[in-house]
């Protein structure tokens, strides 16, 4: 099934990528056709995920030059659910994709599309985010983390925190401080930094709901090549200022799924699986970890419980999928307007403020269904077969674990204080807050400590 297979999408190979002019028929209708030629079970995931890759597939929001397609976000979900229709193993998740790419895609050079992007779109790199600090959260201009030039490299010395998936995470989207004697948002520098190297100590968090998504990375005199630097010396607020908006698209209400059913790059394992094998996982069947269709589970569990007629209930229920309804249309509405070459100002911010709300909700409603049992959580594996067999049964224990988890959204990808004062001063016009932020040089700046 493989031999004929098609590379249509690789840089300076051709003019087959299609346009975002062409209609979602066209691009469900072409990738159907190649997943017939190119499908096969037998492949490994990265030898799959290699075709499906360099053929454009896997990102084919990406311009044509760097591995995509150029079609619009819409379009994108269209393909990605004809993938799944097809029976096909879908792309690699994980920040590489949703951030890593599309950044690099703006601000990187023809180079570093290849370098950088390529093993992103083909699985064989998973990638981290290195923003936050923990005396620079919510300030993210105010981090600390330094980058001194040693000839031809950079050598980095700070600390990181809340890096989701840095324990598997081949390279990281850093930010470093590379000017002191400039104000705080003219001298950051973002690189592309490799996880695996000397001077890398990563640390996982445990959480509340008994995982470890997040984790501390200590930085002791590692080193990153001066050609890594993405979008310029200096110039890494504006960079990571594209990182943030495809963030908090893809967070939002409405917004893109980062999971995955094989998790990528050369640490998590899964790159020599064979493609049949991940399919038939729980995984690739829904269980994820981040509980999909919320609406839907919670009516479910009301229903096994018994509490499907209280009025309360019903009514948080109703509320609940009107506000993801509207957190879908919301998505939908910026999806046409970018078809059609424009924006709707502060889209993105406004759709992370929609999910907080929408998880606020959830935790709200689902411990109000549960009643007592939402006091009992499965926090490792030996205890939550214990726990399916109480009332309620699986669908309990994936309530307990959104409730638990419902107060990071609200806190990551930027706080909702921050997305508030963002809508404010930039979509609204309102006058910031006074400081001499960006006029002081960042030595002369008071420090968190």
């Amino acid at each position: 099934m493989g031999a004929s297979y098609r590379n249509t999408s690789r840089m300076g190979e051709g003019a087959t990528a299609m346009q975002t002019s062409d209609t979602a028929t066209d691009a469900v209708a072409e990738v159907t056709e190649w997943l017939a030629e190119n499908w096969d079970p037998d492949l490994t995931v990265g030898e799959w995920w290699e075709r499906l890759g360099t053929a454009g597939w896997s990102a084919p929001g990406l311009p044509a030059g760097a591995y995509g397609r150029g079609l619009p976000r819409a379009e994108v979900v269209r393909v990605h659910n004809a993938i799944t229709a097809f029976g096909a193993l879908g792309p690699p998740g994980g920040l590489g994709l949703l951030l890593a790419a599309p950044t690099i895609a703006v601000h990187g050079d023809d180079g570093q599309r290849e370098r950088f992007i390529r093993p992103i779109v083909t699985g064989r790199h998973a990638w981290c985010q290195l923003f936050s600090e923990p005396a620079a959260g919510s300030d993210l201009a105010g981090l600390q983390t330094r980058a001194e030039r040693d000839g031809d490299e950079w050598v980095i010395s700070g600390q990181k925190v809340w890096t989701s998936g840095g324990q598997v995470a081949d390279m990281g989207m850093l930010l470093a401080r590379t000017d002191l004697n400039v104000p705080k948002h003219q001298g950051i520098t973002y690189f592309a930094f490799d996880m695996r190297q000397p001077g890398v100590d990563i640390r996982p968090l445990r959480e509340m709901t008994g995982r470890s998504l997040f984790n501390e990375v200590f930085l002791s005199e590692a080193r990153v090549p001066h050609d890594a630097i993405i979008g310029g010396l200096n110039n890494g607020w504006a960079v990571a200022n594209t990182t943030l908006a495809f963030e908090r698209a893809g967070l939002g209400a409405g917004g893109e799924s980062t999971a995955a059913a094989a998790t990528p790059g050369s640490i998590a394992g899964d790159l020599d699986r064979r493609a049949a094998a991940v399919l038939a996982s729980p995984r690739a069947n829904g269980d994820s970890g981040v509980v999909p269709g919320t609406s839907r589970l919670l009516r479910a569990l009301a229903h096994r419980l018994g509490v499907d007629t209280d009025p309360l209930v019903r009514q948080d229920l109703a509320r609940l999928h009107t506000l993801t309804e509207i957190g879908r249309y919301m998505m939908l509405r910026q999806k046409a307007l970018a078809a059609d070459g424009r924006d709707l100002p502060g889209i993105g911010n406004m759709a992370k403020l929609s999910m907080s709300s929408i998880l606020r909700l959830s935790r709200d409603l689902s411990l109000r269904i549960l009643g007592p049992r939402g006091t009992l959580h499965g926090y490792d594996a030996e205890s939550t077969p214990e726990l399916d067999r109480l009332p309620g049964g699986e669908l309990a224990g994936m309530a307990t674990y959104m409730a638990l988890f419902a107060q990071g959204p609200s806190i990551y990808g930027g706080t909702d204080e921050i997305q508030h004062n963002i809508l404010g001063e930039r979509v609204l016009g309102l006058p910031r807050e006074p400081n001499n932020d960006r006029v002081t040089p960042f030595r002369d700046l008071p420090r968190n400590v």
